[in-house]
């Protein structure tokens, strides 16, 4: 991909809390992408494992990083959501990983600016074993709380959302806190 095609900048934000052990092939992940316009954001809740020394190893690639007490999940997901500059924001916490090397630039390569984007997860086990796919087989014409009393319709690693649309979520909330 040559540079003019980087037209999006986007803002992938990982947390962390005693993520030693996932943190590093999160991180390859997200390096490994032919997609070069990123902006990598680390939120760490003040780890007391190695996660500090992985992150330290990979400071040359991390664009921004704070390692805080934090109020849970939501409220350090919105730490990175006011850390974030780019067109577009994917949260792709410890643990996570983009399953292909082109995974953004296929995303984005043909891009239309739309809202958002929505891919798969596929579920994998600690020894990389396929325990399934989720997918959104019909997405529905707007998405409101209503699509979420039967559970989760979306997973916030499978979606890039343009960070202008993007509000804080409800730290408030122990599940599905970007609901009212």
């Amino acid at each position: 991909m040559s540079e003019s095609e980087f037209k999006y900048k986007v803002s992938i934000i990982t947390v962390t809390y005693n993520a030693g052990k996932l943190l590093q092939n999160t991180i390859d992940s997200i390096k490994n992408q032919s997609y070069k316009n990123i902006e990598y954001i680390i939120v760490d809740g003040k780890s007391k494992d190695n996660t500090l020394d992985i992150i330290e190893e990979n400071r040359k690639f991390i664009t921004n990083f704070i390692s805080e007490k934090d109020k849970g999940i939501y409220d350090a997901m919105n730490k990175g959501l006011n850390l974030a500059t780019g067109d577009y924001v994917w949260f792709i916490n410890a643990g996570d990983e983009i399953f292909d090397s082109n995974t953004l630039e296929k995303v984005l390569k043909n891009s239309d600016g739309a809202d958002a984007y929505y891919g798969d997860v596929l579920y994998i086990n600690e020894k990389k074993e396929n325990l399934g796919t989720r997918t959104l087989k019909k997405p529905p014409k707007e998405l409101t709380w209503k699509n979420f009393i039967n559970g989760m319709v979306v997973s916030h690693q499978s979606i890039i959302i343009k960070r202008e649309k993007c509000v804080n979520y409800n730290p408030e909330y122990k599940f599905c806190a970007d609901s009212d």
